[in-house]
């Protein structure tokens, strides 16, 4: 058990925190996605990254450039502004986050509200920089069963 306080910024126990989803645990909500995957930059687990990614997504992601950037990061903190369950089904939510950290280039921070949706009793974070190779009435890659347009896509920036 790991006495390391979770670098979330949650201020609980790592082992007690974002650990467990990291060890397989569904995250319960949008938020603790989130954490969790800034707590998986910071510890460099790469493939929690890619397996809470929206699974229609994970192929356009790269995985080394991922790798590398957690790896060459000095990881500074997390600040969470909001969580908003947004609803529907599925269910999606925004959380609105400012992550901080140091690299060869200097000191960064970056603010985003990212989208995620739950399916099959677990949540996916959304990835704007990955696109869905999806039509308007297309199937929902997020496998809802519903069209695109009435889906996900509304959630996309």
């Amino acid at each position: 058990m790991s006495s390391a306080t979770c670098p979330c910024g949650s201020g609980n126990l790592l082992d007690g925190c974002c650990n467990r989803y990291h060890e397989g645990l569904p995250a319960p909500c949008a938020e603790a996605l989130m954490r969790s995957r800034y707590s998986a930059y910071v510890l460099g687990r790469v493939e929690y990254l890619l397996d809470t990614t929206l699974p229609a997504q994970r192929d356009g992601l790269d995985r080394e450039a991922i790798a590398q950037w957690s790896a060459q990061s000095t990881w500074l903190g997390l600040d969470v502004e909001s969580a908003e369950l947004i609803g529907g089904q599925p269910e999606h939510a925004f959380v609105t986050f400012t992550a901080r950290w140091h690299d060869a280039e200097g000191e960064h921070r970056h603010r985003e509200r990212s989208a995620f949706v739950q399916h099959e009793g677990r949540w996916f974070f959304i990835d704007p920089t990955v696109s869905l190779k999806a039509g308007r009435n297309d199937a929902c890659p997020c496998g809802s069963r519903q069209k695109f347009k009435k889906c996900c896509s509304a959630y996309l920036n």
